[in-house]
């Protein structure tokens, strides 16, 4: 899951080339969402889903499948993007609730804190695969909650994972 081009930039520019990946890459631009902010140790991602006429439903709030979507690849992004090249991440379940109705531009931060990866890492040392669970609140300009998030994200050791693969297959 994790974006080979950035082993090739130099560090100071890769949140600005994370961003710009996300928002020109097809699948998610389609969401309305845009990353507004990435920051330099790529842990924190900011994003903005913006009320418009590509985002709402007949009612004239922000559609439900555009606010998942925009939320969607964040958690796994930042947990992949800190783990490395030698661990799969995926998605494995989301769950939305609803609040209030989105009537204006909601803004989201998503954040991995270094304590979260380092717990991962040990549970991954351990046992080959880890889960975490994540919180997210999308929020208007004034902060109040619209839409809570909750998502978890599996990791894997490759060499674990593919013992996995293969005994599924068996």
């Amino acid at each position: 899951m994790r974006p080979r081009l950035l082993d090739r930039v130099p560090p100071r520019l890769r949140p600005a080339v994370l961003r710009l990946g996300f928002n020109f890459y097809p699948s998610y631009r389609a969401t309305g969402g845009r990353v507004i902010h990435v920051s330099a140790d790529l842990r924190t991602i900011r994003v903005v889903l913006r009320h418009s006429w590509r985002t709402v439903n007949p009612a004239g709030a922000l559609f439900g499948g555009a606010l998942y979507a925009a939320a969607d690849p964040m958690f796994a992004m930042l947990l992949a993007l800190q783990l490395g090249d030698g661990v799969v991440v995926w998605d494995k379940a989301g769950r939305i609730r609803y609040r209030r109705p989105g009537r204006s531009h909601l803004y989201a931060d998503f954040h991995v804190d270094a304590a979260t990866v380092e717990a991962v890492r040990r549970e991954l040392a351990e046992r080959g695969e880890a889960e975490r669970s994540f919180h997210v609140a999308l929020r208007d300009r004034h902060g109040q909650v619209h839409v809570e998030l909750e998502k978890t994200v599996y990791c894997a050791t490759k060499a674990h994972y593919r013992t996995k693969l293969a005994r599924a297959a068996d």
